[in-house]
């Protein structure tokens, strides 16, 4: 599931009189400083190793490379991905902007198949030009820029640091399912009490979705907001492929199913051409 297709329907265990305060001034670059400690309690619920690795072992299946080729993850969060993609024998490169998602990560383990990098995704290091047999960009981790096409500097980015047939693994959430089963708000307990509801809205001119996250705990109260572009796969399918991605399967989610209309999520299989 992705972070913004919502966690599930709790309507039975919400209050009727519940409320959320006003919203919070948008920052531009939410993203900058979201992805903290706070991240992390928020979407605990949906942290699961498990989970984590019913999806890199869909990955592995779709990618079918063999030991030690290199995937790039971008971003790469707390490594929840990177980290078993090394187990399983890649050679694996995180990258997130987030100090404290990589510190995170590291903590996990780092070692000579797995290495961590800070930096900006619109910006990879010049060095990594052609060196990656795959990509995977996952859980909802695009469309986070005010302009989209910063978005398209970002897909220029994979295609330059991919080599000639590299594969792309893309998986978030697909406009046309979030919005026909659009979820305007939910809540939920974290581990330690912690309530925290989403509260959501959606342009349909710039696609832009807006999530207002309010916290009530014991420790600390407080509220924010991020803002994510949702792409459809049409969409994306087109953006891909004018930077030399060819997008040659879709499905729903992390299933062998299709991709439809009614699809909540995506995972896009793309290869650089050669």
């Amino acid at each position: 599931m992705s972070r913004e297709s919502g966690l599930g329907n709790r309507e039975s265990e919400r209050p009727r009189d519940a409320s959320i305060p006003d919203s919070p001034r948008p920052v531009p670059d939410w993203w900058s400083r979201y992805f903290d400690s706070q991240y992390l309690l928020e979407y605990e619920p949906i942290f699961d190793l498990a989970q984590d690795r019913r999806e890199v072992a869909r990955l592995i299946d779709l990618l079918g490379l063999p030991s030690g080729s290199r995937v790039l993850d971008v971003p790469c969060g707390q490594g929840r991905h990177a980290h078993l993609l090394a187990e399983a024998g890649y050679d694996v490169d995180g990258f997130d902007l987030s100090a404290e998602l990589l510190r995170r990560a590291n903590k996990r383990g780092t070692g000579r198949t797995l290495r961590y990098t800070r930096g900006d995704m619109r910006s990879l290091p010049a060095r990594w030009s052609g060196r990656f047999d795959a990509i995977v960009n996952l859980f909802t981790s695009f469309g986070f820029f005010v302009q989209p096409s910063d978005d398209a500097r970002v897909v220029a980015e994979w295609a330059r640091v991919l080599k000639p047939g590299g594969r792309l693994m893309w998986h978030g959430g697909n406009r046309d399912g979030v919005m026909r089963r659009f979820l305007a708000r939910d809540w939920w307990l974290t581990s330690d009490g912690t309530m925290v509801g989403h509260e959501r809205s959606f342009d349909a001119l710039s696609g832009v979705l807006t999530v207002r996250s309010t916290w009530r705990g014991r420790k600390n109260d407080g509220e924010r907001e991020h803002r994510i572009r949702l792409y459809t796969a049409t969409h994306l399918s087109e953006l891909l492929a004018r930077h030399g991605l060819v997008v040659e399967a879709a499905f729903d989610g992390w299933t062998t199913r299709s991709l439809t209309r009614r699809s909540g999520e995506m995972l896009l299989v793309a290869r650089k051409d050669e």
